[in-house]
């Protein structure tokens, strides 16, 4: 008896650490688009020592008058979502505000200029590592243990009662 009521208290503890993760990374992962931001894995290593490898960068919003040299940018080229630093902006009479770019560990610059529709935003803060996770499971095999572990926390959560049934004890009579 004792035996089932500890290994139904640790199910529920485990359960509950398992549940409070889950909810923390959906948060992180989707949830902050509610306030705004966009989250990015950070694929190379091109801006290395500011945006690590792996990790995820959050985006905000910019309107082009608001950018400068200096300011990390993420945006779109030939398919390809990019984040490097302005290092030029500059007025173009036909094509209007043009930017270059450059990777913080790359020793030139990025070749062309991009234009403002190509910005998706820029990054605010970042999570190291979580990039890794996020990677994980969106692709296979990631998604089916995502589902899967989904599944058994459910089961773990709302099934413990029938796995570790709880016995009552019976009431002793005081029979004369």
């Amino acid at each position: 008896m004792k035996g089932i009521q500890i290994a139904k208290k640790i199910c529920n503890i485990v359960s509950t650490c398992v549940l409070i993760l889950v909810v923390i990374m959906v948060i992180l992962l989707v949830g902050v688009r509610l306030f705004g931001l966009t989250p990015y894995t950070v694929l190379s290593g091109s801006m290395e020592h500011e945006y690590h490898v792996g990790s995820i960068i959050y985006l905000s919003k910019v309107t082009p008058e608001n950018m400068k040299v200096g300011d990390p940018v993420t945006y779109d080229t030939h398919g390809i979502t990019v984040t490097h630093r302005i290092i030029e902006v500059k007025n173009d009479p036909e094509y209007g505000i043009l930017y270059r770019t450059q990777g913080d560990a790359n020793n030139t610059a990025d070749g062309g200029h991009i234009s403002p529709s190509q910005i998706r935003g820029k990054p605010v803060f970042t999570i190291p590592f979580l990039g890794y996770v996020a990677n994980f499971v969106q692709n296979p095999p990631g998604i089916y243990l995502s589902i899967g572990g989904c599944i058994i926390l459910l089961i773990l959560m709302f099934m413990s009662d029938l796995i570790f049934p709880e016995t009552k004890a019976t009431p002793s009579s005081d029979e004369e």
